[in-house]
């Protein structure tokens, strides 16, 4: 299988995570406007499926080093898999929360308790798991990390109320579920590492590599949004229920726009546990999730979300990059100091 052996690489690899992360949500406008989430969802967790296996069959199936995909797949324990497919199950369960608090509270709410508790989260879970990097460097990114999310927040809040992604600030039930969210959200990659080696050297039996390990935690997405995503489609958080029936009147271009969707955070998902290897799971993790600031990126430049903020909020913006750029910098330096 294909393996990254040079540190510089990994951290390549995790930026395409960012992006994969932090852009896969984008996909969603390429559908009809009244195509709910909870139908687009069902094609998202399907390209995810198709794409690491794809994957595994190419990349995880070539070269001289470690086990194939399949091969590694057939050996994998009972545990190891389990343990990966719980993974894909703590996610998919975050992922549907994240998306019912930014239609709740809005993203100012969402994103900063969501993901920014779920980065202090998993990189402390996954440090204290495998101890790789310098801890203070690693400490001091995460912070930097989770200040550009803060600050994001508050440029969002001083949006006007009908902007996109204002929503309603004050919702408690709105703030209890982004928390929820952050919590599952922290929790699910430390589930997947667990059922990983270290690296080809290390290719302990029973234990998966990189490309099978995604693909059982596809799998685990997949089949957990039976339990998860027909719920939310029976009890939205918002709007009337949805039924089967309407994911099937469909079109194949709105179909395929979900599956896009699921493609790419899949090539995010798949590049960041090939980097682990090298870089270490909390340090990938870590990376991983500056995809929000992607996310502001698109928000900011490409749908001009901000075209109608008060003066002042380009300085919020402007910081929130700053900080944001000097965390990344200190989590890739706490691997080689």
């Amino acid at each position: 299988m294909f393996v990254v052996h040079s540190y510089p690489l990994a951290v390549a690899f995790c930026v395409v995570t960012m992006f994969g992360w932090g852009s896969w949500a984008n996909a969603k406008k390429l559908a009809p406007p009244g195509w709910r989430f909870e139908l687009f969802y069902w094609d998202y967790a399907l390209g995810v499926l198709l794409l690491t296996l794809i994957l595994g069959l190419t990349l995880g199936s070539s070269g001289t080093e470690g086990r194939p995909f399949l091969a590694d797949l057939a050996q994998a324990s009972s545990a190891s898999i389990i343990s990966a497919l719980v993974g894909g199950a703590i996610f998919n369960l975050a992922n549907i929360l994240l998306f019912a608090a930014i239609e709740i509270a809005g993203m100012a709410v969402a994103f900063p308790v969501g993901i920014g508790l779920a980065l202090i989260i998993g990189v402390i879970v996954n440090y204290r798991a495998a101890p790789v990097g310098n801890v203070a460097l690693l400490a001091a990114g995460v912070g930097l990390v989770t200040l550009a999310i803060v600050l994001d927040a508050s440029a969002y809040r001083r949006l006007p109320a009908a902007s996109p992604g204002a929503g309603d600030k004050g919702s408690a039930k709105g703030l209890l579920i982004s928390v929820a969210c952050g919590v599952f959200m922290g929790m699910f990659y430390r589930f997947v590492a667990a059922a990983m080696y270290a690296g080809p050297a290390d290719a302990v039996n029973g234990k998966m590599g990189p490309y099978a390990a995604v693909f059982v935690l596809a799998a685990g997405i997949l089949l957990s949004s039976f339990v998860w995503n027909t719920f939310a489609m029976k009890k939205p958080f918002e709007g009337a229920p949805v039924g089967f029936r309407d994911y099937f009147a469909g079109s194949i271009g709105t179909h395929s726009a979900g599956v896009l969707g699921g493609a790419i955070w899949g090539v995010g998902m798949s590049f960041n546990l090939i980097a682990s290897g090298r870089a270490g799971f909390a340090i990938s993790y870590g990376l991983g999730q500056g995809a929000t600031m992607i996310a502001a990126l698109w928000g900011v430049f490409i749908w001009k979300e901000f075209r109608t903020a008060p003066p002042g909020t380009s300085v919020l913006l402007a910081a929130m990059f700053a900080s944001f750029l000097t965390g990344l910098a200190l989590i890739v330096l706490a691997r080689t100091l």
